[in-house]
């Protein structure tokens, strides 16, 4: 059985035993996070009754792939370039 949860403003959809990158959680390592599917999708139907929560174990927290940001104007000798990298955490549903 598979279900749609949500976690900051982004939708997942998930099964048991799997792994995802999610935005950073205020959650320590280990602890486990109880969240409500916005549906359960079995292959025959879709129901959007809620059923019971979706546990998350976060197994660690991380940052993800860096982004280059560069700005330029042309013909004004203006160029800054920074980089960016964003804090993720690593779940585990159960």
């Amino acid at each position: 059985m598979q279900a749609l949860i949500k976690i900051s403003d982004k939708q997942y959809l998930v099964k048991t035993g799997d792994k995802l990158f999610v935005p950073h959680q205020k959650a320590e390592v280990g602890n486990i996070i109880d969240i409500e599917p916005l549906a359960h999708i079995d292959q025959e139907k879709t129901s959007t009754e809620p059923s019971g929560n979706i546990q998350l174990k976060v197994l660690e927290h991380l940052k993800d792939e860096k982004i280059v940001v560069f700005k330029k104007k042309r013909r004004k000798r203006y160029q800054k370039r920074n980089g960016h990298r964003q804090l993720m955490t690593q779940v585990e549903v159960l």
